[in-house]
């Protein structure tokens, strides 16, 4: 057998069949991999690792060709003991996995209770006969969360507040967005459309009767829910002396963690990484308060794009820190990662096959062309005796679709060499739900005084 790099067999035997069985040799190098086009091989599966059909069917398929490629490999005990490693210190393009390290600095900096505040605000005057706004309409705020469903829910609350129609112009903040468009413009245009349902297209009726059915919002909503803004669209600040209608707040951090994270959603995560104070920022945080050497973390973006760098070591500390972090609020990883084989999204589709389905929250990281093809994944996974073993796995330089099987592959043959996997205990809830949490509070203007039973509309 032939390495090239340093590949240590620090457990037992089984544990040491299992690395030979996979023997995915990278190559090492003191700041990032090579772009020198070298490969290593997969050597056979061999015998001597517990083995049902499934994972047969496994081995077959991934032996059916050499995989070629870098990878780094960290797998330990929730006690810190390690269980697997190859090339722990070298660092390797994460992909979207750095998104584990900005939902980290999100809950540190911004707590789990954070919500995204979004202002309706008036220079004009209320007709209330009419039910007509003489003057204009400002949206301020920054959730990256807003969606079709939540502008039907603000049109819903004007219309309690007697609001019908505003004879002005709609100006939104140069930070407003809707539906994860990173143009402030395009989501004002978005929103003047989605509150008037003349305008309103058929997406967002179809986004808001299903949130209303994730809340289990059964009541009739009478009339539909409907402002419609005479004038045009533009972008800039509230006018001074503008009075406060209402207040929008989005779903708790942690919620929105979860569909940002099942998603893998690269403008939610940008835009919360800006709240941070940006990529340097999160850095120097991650290397302040996790220990993490400078050499072993350079980030180009917070959402995973580009070229970023992250040794397993250092990956294996941000992992442990968000643990640590949502188990203090009374939290676990399924509330905002993804649930292999359960949870929509990225990992819906991995580990489906009984027992696996429901034994692994990890999150996946896929560039199909940066770094001649990059994919990993980072999480936990539970075995049979209730054993919790926490991983990181960073596959760089070949076949994305190869790597996959193979990360998949190797988890459960380490579930298989410690008896087996065994389900998470998890409940799974629609992510509809998830960012229909939201909250309303009424300006500080008498002037605006709610209809009877507005609090508790739907």
């Amino acid at each position: 057998m032939t390495t090239k790099g340093t590949l240590k067999y620090l457990l037992p035997t089984a544990v040491f069949l299992l690395l030979q069985a996979l023997q995915v040799l990278g190559q090492q190098s003191t700041a990032t991999p090579s772009p020198t086009p070298e490969t290593t091989k997969m050597a056979p599966v061999v015998s001597g690792i517990p083995q049902d059909p499934l994972s047969q069917l496994a081995t077959s398929q991934n032996t059916s060709r050499p995989l070629y490629g870098l990878q780094g490999v960290l797998v330990e005990t929730l006690q810190g003991s390690t269980v697997a490693v190859q090339n722990q210190e070298q660092t390797f393009n994460p992909a979207s996995a750095i998104k584990l390290a900005t939902a980290l600095i999100a809950l540190r900096n911004l707590g789990p209770k954070h919500r995204f505040t979004t202002g309706i605000w008036t220079d004009g005057t209320l007709d209330r006969p009419t039910g007509t706004i003489v003057g204009n309409l400002y949206i301020s705020g920054r959730d990256p969360s807003l969606h079709f469903e939540h502008a039907i829910d603000i049109a819903h609350q004007l219309n309690s507040l007697g609001i019908r129609t505003v004879t002005g112009d709609l100006v939104v903040s140069t930070e407003f967005t809707l539906n994860f468009s990173w143009s402030s413009l395009r989501s004002g245009e978005n929103f003047y459309d989605t509150l008037d349902v003349q305008l309103r297209p058929p997406a967002a009726t179809r986004a808001w009767l299903d949130s209303r059915a994730a809340r289990g919002t059964n009541a009739p909503v009478g009339a539909v829910p409907s402002v419609a803004v005479m004038g045009e669209v533009s972008v800039g600040p509230v006018a001074v002396g503008a009075k406060l209608l209402l207040t929008h707040q989005s779903s708790s951090l942690p919620d929105i963690l979860k569909v940002l994270l099942c998603y893998s959603n690269n403008f939610m995560a940008e835009r919360l990484g800006e709240s941070l104070g940006g990529v340097q920022s999160v850095r120097r945080q991650l290397i302040s308060q996790l220990e993490i050497p400078e050499d072993q973390i350079h980030l180009s973006s917070l959402s995973g794009l580009g070229i970023n760098r992250m040794s397993p070591q250092a990956m294996m500390k941000v992992l442990r820190a968000l643990r640590q972090e949502v188990r203090q609020v009374g939290l676990s990883l399924s509330d905002i990662m993804p649930v292999a084989g359960i949870d929509p999204g990225t990992l819906q589709d991995r580990f489906v096959n009984t027992p696996w389905k429901g034994s692994v929250i990890a999150k996946t990281g896929t560039l199909v062309r940066t770094d001649g093809g990059v994919s990993s994944l980072v999480g936990q996974m539970r075995t049979s005796s209730g054993e919790v073993l926490l991983f990181v796995i960073m596959n760089q330089r070949g076949n994305v679709l190869r790597f996959r099987d193979n990360q998949d592959f190797f988890v459960m043959q380490v579930q298989n060499s410690r008896g087996g996997p065994k389900p998470f205990n998890y409940t799974p809830h629609a992510l509809a739900i998830k960012l229909a949490d939201t909250k309303s509070r009424l300006g500080s203007s008498e002037e605006y005084e709610p209809k009877s039973g507005f609090n508790n509309a739907p």
